[in-house]
């Protein structure tokens, strides 16, 4: 598969390519270019001009061209959903989820491109200015580097390609270097369809050449969902020449389940919100704090409910959780599964690995002060069960961690739950389900360490376009 460069498909200026395997067989699916610096400065240089032109469209011209990308995506839905499991390892149903979400991300935009108003200030609202009218608007931020994780490629795609051509900028598409194949089709489609050359470009990088887009000057936007550690150099980069950054990064979020909880909705929603994509989750609930008058029973259901699940070839039907993105991945999950071992846990199921596969495990007997119970993501379907007494204790655990991107509590007390939730220092909190909530509509972002700035119908245009206020003074008598 070729890269999208100025409206055509085309290989790195280099010549050189790498491959695309399958994380479940380890087979090669597809080569790709490998990017370079040159490849990423034709892009910018594409984007720069291209973008100047965009801008002038109406966004019911716009809205048109992503009304035909949507038929396109309808007529591939299935081609795209098995590509999606092959590189990424997806379960086949979660993949066609995943595709599913496509016409609702773009569709959501696409309505609330169309009323996202400026505003007129109140004349004579400040002593002073009562001859003048105030016109507050909105305008294209200009060209925007969009970086892409491997974990939901095609939700994250929606939450920053749509809003970006939509408010009239142009996206360079650079996806994760794992599972790139999905996003490079998207991003033809969207050519297709009718966006004009050089207005969306999608470039097969690896890490390190990402940063000559980062770096570039004729960047103005990066929005990046990726790890906090990249998410920080990222930032550095880009505070180099003022670039704009939207950051979404690394979450450990708290499920936290009072005495009073529901046990069995709570291990319910444990296999949602932790199983779900193997794991591989950003706002994943990862730190299971119970409250020790009912974690045993938590725990123990916890085993049978995993047990029931189907674990193997993401191929299958049946299937509901499948490998991690790569054996490095796996590796990493069960090192820090062995080390929280090491710090007091104790394994009651899972804790094998096999290539990319690793068995959905539970922890019990975890120290509030383990590594894992603060600060140490395991980006896996693993489950540490840590005990606490009091609401106090359980928030001030909660609260320890560096990350604060969402977070639950399970009680039968509204009261109760919405005072831990209020207190709980993350963007997110649920009541009475995981913290894997997401829809498209809501501003999602985390605080501290999990980004700066969110996603979202509500809060994604004002990321991506700037404020400019025209005066027209003493235009009434």
């Amino acid at each position: 598969m070729k890269m999208f460069i100025d409206g055509k498909l085309c290989d790195s200026v280099s010549g050189a390519t790498f491959d695309i395997t399958a994380p479940a067989t380890g087979k090669v699916i597809d080569t790709v270019p490998k990017a370079t610096a040159e490849d990423i400065d034709i892009a910018v240089t594409a984007a720069y001009e291209a973008q100047k032109a965009w801008a002038k469209v109406p966004i019911s011209s716009k809205v048109e061209i992503l009304d035909k990308f949507l038929a396109i995506v309808d007529e591939n839905k299935e081609s795209l959903a098995q590509t999606l499991s092959a590189e990424n390892g997806k379960p086949i149903n979660e993949a066609r989820a995943e595709i599913a979400n496509i016409p609702i991300g773009f569709s959501g935009f696409m309505e609330y491109a169309k009323h996202y108003y400026g505003s007129i200030l109140p004349q004579g609202g400040e002593a002073g200015q009562d001859k003048h009218v105030q016109l507050v608007t909105r305008e294209p931020i200009g060209v925007i580097a969009c970086i892409i994780p491997f974990n939901f490629p095609c939700d994250l795609f929606d939450q920053k390609v749509a809003p970006a051509l939509l408010m009239g900028n142009a996206a360079i598409v650079l996806p994760s270097s794992d599972n790139p194949l999905t996003l490079m089709r998207l991003t033809e489609m969207l050519g297709q369809a009718g966006v004009p050359a050089g207005v969306v470009q999608c470039l097969t990088a690896p890490g390190a050449v990402k940063s000559a887009a980062v770096s570039d000057p004729r960047v103005h936007l990066v929005t990046l969902t990726g790890s906090t550690e990249v998410g920080i150099d990222t930032a550095k980069l880009a505070a180099e020449d003022l670039t704009h950054t939207a950051l979404e990064l690394g979450g450990n979020d708290a499920f936290i389940v009072l005495e009073d909880g529901d046990v069995d909705l709570a291990v319910e929603e444990m296999i949602w919100g932790r199983m779900y994509n193997t794991g591989q989750v950003c706002c994943a609930s990862k730190r299971f704090l119970v409250h020790n008058s009912i974690k045993d029973e938590f725990a123990a259901k916890a085993v049978e409910r995993i047990k029931k699940l189907n674990y193997g070839d993401p191929a299958k039907e049946e299937t509901q959780i499948a490998c991690l993105i790569s054996e490095k991945a796996a590796i990493k999950v069960e090192e820090q599964v062995n080390h929280t071992v090491e710090q007091g846990g104790r394994i009651i199921l899972g804790g094998k690995r096999e290539g990319a596969f690793y068995d959905p495990t539970v922890i019990v007997d975890v120290p509030a002060d383990a590594d894992v119970a603060i600060d140490m993501e395991i980006f896996g379907p693993v489950v540490p069960v840590i005990g606490f007494d009091t609401d106090e204790e359980a928030i001030a655990i909660a609260n320890r961690s560096m990350f604060g991107l969402s977070s639950c509590v399970f009680s039968r007390d509204m009261k109760r739950a919405y005072k831990v939730a209020q207190a709980m220092e993350a963007g997110g909190a649920i009541i009475n389900g995981a913290s894997f909530f997401r829809s498209f509509e809501m501003p999602f972002g985390g605080w501290k360490y999990s980004g700066i700035g969110t996603e979202g119908v509500m809060s994604t245009f004002d990321e991506m376009t700037r404020v400019k206020t025209i005066v027209l003074k003493n235009i009434i008598e």
